[in-house]
């Protein structure tokens, strides 16, 4: 689904990428809250996600054989890099036409990596590039496995990703220990009722391929951007500290500065805290 029943013709208009398993229905509760503030905001299902993920067959066979769902392969398998990057391109450069003509672009977990191409190929196109909880990943700066040090989401596949082609998650799982597992890791500050609406919006296949590669990104394209990290204190699925090592690491290796705003959340802020989330975008918008 693509999201732009907002627009405002005198300010900053914003672009969401939403992480891995997730969808444009990810960022309603802040769109909302940003169009209270005055602000137009675009968000997309991307390629392979939300709308347009496919499942396989076994996910709809209940209950779930896990024998079948462990070796079928992904039907999300063959989405690409290059694909996604330019679904957010197009989205910006329509972002653009629904503000001010400033676009802040905003990633959240694995839509950093997004984030990051779309930065180092449109660069003058943005007026500031934001990270929530998201992998901020400079090729020579850090790993994958040194950003997710401590997280947990790898513990819930329920396939060998070389096997099938994806991350493989089982959003609407009965069991109570692996339902346990996917709030804590995602949704930890949600009550029940929340809950169960955000996990509902979940698909279970993530293609493998797009597992968080490591960027080129240049100080003379990418490092101009004005750049925002929004740190997320209770982090289970990328902890608190590899969020800082990826910001210090990046910005190391870019010769220039990212901004760190910090929340008391969980993973997905965009569900337990909206209003303060659009109260940092406003405010980077702003800056």
């Amino acid at each position: 689904m693509n999201d732009d029943r907002y627009s405002t013709a005198d300010r900053a208009a914003f672009v969401f990428v939403h992480g891995a398993w997730h969808g444009a229905a990810t960022w309603d509760l802040v769109v909302d809250e940003l169009a209270a503030r005055g602000h137009a905001a675009i968000a997309i299902d991307l390629p392979g996600a939300g709308a347009n993920a496919a499942v396989p067959d076994s996910f709809h066979r209940r209950p779930l054989d896990l024998d079948a769902f462990a070796t079928e392969p992904s039907p999300n398998a063959a989405v690409t890099q290059e694909e996604r990057t330019a679904e957010v391109i197009d989205a910006v450069r329509r972002a653009a036409t629904v503000g001010n003509g400033d676009v802040v672009l905003v990633g959240h977990s694995l839509g950093g990596v997004t984030v990051s191409e779309v930065a180092e190929t449109i660069p003058d196109e943005l007026r500031a590039v934001v990270y929530l909880a998201a992998f901020y990943l400079v090729e020579g700066a850090v790993t994958v496995g040194e950003a997710m040090a401590g997280g947990h989401v790898p513990e819930m596949f329920l396939a060998d990703p070389a096997a099938v082609g994806a991350l493989r998650l089982d959003p609407l799982s009965d069991d109570p220990a692996y339902v346990a597992q996917l709030r804590a890791f995602f949704y930890a500050d949600l009550d029940d009722a929340t809950f169960e609406s955000a996990r509902r919006t979940l698909h279970c296949d993530e293609p493998a391929a797009l597992g968080g590669s490591a960027s080129t990104l240049t100080p003379e394209r990418f490092g101009t951007i004005d750049r925002h990290y929004i740190r997320c204190a209770d982090d289970l699925a990328i902890t608190a500290e590899g969020q800082d090592l990826m910001v210090q690491r990046s910005d190391a290796a870019l010769g220039s500065t990212t901004t760190v705003h910090r929340m008391a959340t969980s993973h997905s802020p965009f569900w337990s805290d909206p209003a303060g989330l659009a109260d940092i975008l406003v405010s980077i918008a702003a800056s």
